[in-house]
C-alpha cells in the first residue's frame, strides 16, 4: 500500500517505516498518524514480517514529534473525537511483540523521542539529538515521555530533560543508556540492517514470546514474571519452529524458519 506521508518497504522478513516529511524536520500531523497507524497494524498482524525498523527521511531529523501548526489549526473538539490511537501509533494502545528498532538519524524530540522509546532497540547518528520540550509550550510529554523516560535512564536525567525541556547529544544518549550505539550518519541504515537480519535469522516466534515476557514481566512481581516465562515457554515448545531449531542443530545446517 502507497502513503503520503510514510514509505514502507517490506524485504526479507524485515519491514522498515520512513517518516517521510523531511522539510517539516518529519514532525507528524494527524494524516501521518493515521497512515502510520495503518502501517504499524499492518505488520503487527502479517506472520511474514518479523522485524522493524523505523527511521526519518534525510539527514536532519527522526521526528521533531507533533506538527505542532496543525494541532494550533485543529477544531479542539474534532481532536477530542479522533479514535484513541498513541502518537505515531506505537506509543500507546498499540500492543507489538515483534522486534522493532530505531534508527535515530537527527532530532528527535517530542513524540519523536517518545516513538524511538517505544521500539526495543535505538542506534543513532552522530548527530542525533534528544529532548522532550513539551512543557516549553505548556503542554505534556504524554507519548510516553513520561512514563518511559525514568525507566530507560537515571532518574535525574529524566527529570532534568523533562522539567527543562533541553536537549541532549547522542554522546551523553550512549552514556545514560538511552540508545545502544552511535554510529556515523552513512552507517545508520546499514547497522540498523544488520541487527534486523541478526534477529530475523532466530526462530521468530521466540523472539516474540522473548520481548513479551520482558515487557509484560516489568509490571509483575519476580514470581509472576517467571510463571509468565514458564506459560510462554510451553506454547513455544508447541510449534513447528521449536521442533525445527534442534533438528537442524543436530544436522549441522540452518534453521529453516516459518513463524509456526
Amino acid at each position: 500500500m502507497s502513503y503520503e506521508y510514510i514509505l514502507v518497504e517490506n524485504k526479507d522478513h524485515i519491514t522498515t517505516i520512513t517518516l517521510n516529511r523531511p522539510d517539516s524536520l518529519n514532525s507528524i500531523n494527524f494524516e501521518m498518524n493515521a497512515e502510520l497507524y495503518d502501517a504499524w497494524s499492518t505488520f503487527r498482524d502479517d506472520n511474514d514480517q518479523w522485524v522493524a525498523i523505523l527511521t526519518g527521511a534525510g539527514d536532519r531529523s527522526f521526528s521533531a514529534g507533533a506538527d505542532l501548526k496543525a494541532v494550533a489549526a485543529r477544531d479542539p473538539n474534532a481532536i477530542r473525537k479522533m479514535p484513541p490511537v498513541g502518537f505515531g501509533a506505537i506509543t500507546k494502545r498499540m500492543n507489538i511483540y515483534k522486534p522493532m528498532i530505531a534508527a535515530i538519524n537527527g532530532y528527535a524530540l517530542g513524540g519523536g523521542l517518545e516513538m524511538a522509546m517505544a521500539c526495543d532497540i535505538r542506534i543513532a547518528s552522530e548527530k542525533a539529538s534528544f529532548g522532550q520540550p513539551e512543557v516549553r509550550w505548556a503542554m505534556l510529554a504524554n507519548a510516553g515521555g513520561m512514563s518511559r523516560l525514568p525507566r530507560l535512564v537515571p532518574r535525574a536525567i529524566a527529570m532534568r530533560m523533562l522539567l527543562t525541556g533541553e536537549r541532549i547529544n547522542a554522546e551523553e544518549g550512549y552514556r545514560v543508556g538511552l540508545i545502544n550505539e552511535v554510529v556515523p550518519l552513512e552507517q545508520l541504515m546499514p547497522r540498523a540492517l544488520e541487527i534486523a537480519k541478526t534477529i530475523a535469522t532466530n526462530g521468530p516466534l521466540a523472539v516474540r514470546y522473548c520481548k513479551q515476557v520482558v515487557l509484560r514481566g516489568l509490571s509483575m512481581s519476580l514470581e509472576d514474571s517467571l510463571e509468565l516465562e514458564d506459560d510462554l515457554s510451553r506454547l513455544n515448545a508447541a510449534t513447528e519452529d521449536n521442533k525445527e531449531g534442534p533438528k537442524a542443530f543436530a544436522e549441522k545446517r540452518t534453521p529453516d524458519f516459518k513463524a509456526q
